[in-house]
């Protein structure tokens, strides 16, 4: 069913591109902050729409995309004509984010959240040494690899594929449990996990084998252990253009398309 959305709020990155398409839809449409707004467009690319969904995290807005940056995959196609019809028409899709709960050498704590995925990567020229653990039980003793990731569907296209990981349903309940170059078990590709696992990440050996875990574009260095899940409580609501939406793009990618 279509929703009428009367306040846009306009967010763009810092491009030139996107800057002047802000500047002919606010002086079209006019804007409002986001705190009042019935919905924000992002005007640039994917790294945009992230920032975007993880500033508004919390506050149940829909967020429409629209490309004027790099990658977009997560963007509709820009048009200055009949915004408010598009948004009208708009199909929605919700995701959750993953929270990571990482500790540090010092025995720090950190918390941070992602939307594509939360990896633990090798500090140094030596490959990392990692215990793996899914809801506490020690699922790999040992991996050696340059890191791990765990990403969501709406990430599984992202780094997650680049890497091999398998691409997701947007709304299938699964995580990618993704190695990053493994070197033993050299044959070991990962797996599927209910999107309601929690996921443990030690380290062995972190004062040799350093390594930091960053959630999307949030880094923490010399970690001795991270924690990953998926928090449900959290629900972002993500529109797009009839026929163009998270779960086509994704069904595409898995044809090559």
């Amino acid at each position: 069913m279509s929703r009428r959305y009367e306040k846009i709020a306009f967010i763009a990155s810092s491009s030139p591109e996107a800057a002047e398409a802000e500047s002919r839809l606010v002086a079209r449409y006019g804007t409002c902050d986001p705190a009042q707004a019935d919905v924000v467009v992002a005007l640039g690319g994917d790294g945009l729409m992230l920032q975007t969904l993880r500033a508004l995290m919390r506050s149940g807005k829909p967020v429409y995309g629209m490309h004027r940056g790099t990658v977009g995959f997560l963007m509709n196609e820009f048009n200055e004509a009949d915004l408010r019809e598009r948004l009208a028409a708009a199909e929605e899709t919700v995701i959750h984010p993953l929270v990571m709960r990482a500790k540090d050498r010092s025995g720090n704590s950190h918390e941070h959240y992602a939307i594509n995925e939360v990896s633990a990567f090798r500090q140094t020229y030596q490959a990392a040494r990692l215990r793996i653990l899914v809801d506490g039980q020690v699922r790999l003793p040992e991996l050696m690899a340059d890191g791990i990731m765990v990403a969501t569907p709406a990430g599984s296209t992202a780094y997650n594929l680049s890497v091999q990981g398998p691409i997701i349903p947007i709304r299938a309940p699964l995580l990618a449990l993704t190695p990053i170059s493994p070197f033993r078990p050299r044959r070991w590709h990962g797996a599927l996990l209910p999107d309601t696992a929690r996921v443990t990440i030690d380290v062995i050996d972190p004062d040799k084998r350093p390594v930091a875990a960053v959630a999307d574009h949030s880094e923490v260095r010399d970690v001795t252990s991270v924690e990953i899940a998926m928090d449900h409580t959290i629900s972002m609501h993500m529109l797009f253009d009839p026929g163009h939406s998270l779960d086509e793009r994704i069904l595409r990618e898995q044809f090559g398309y």
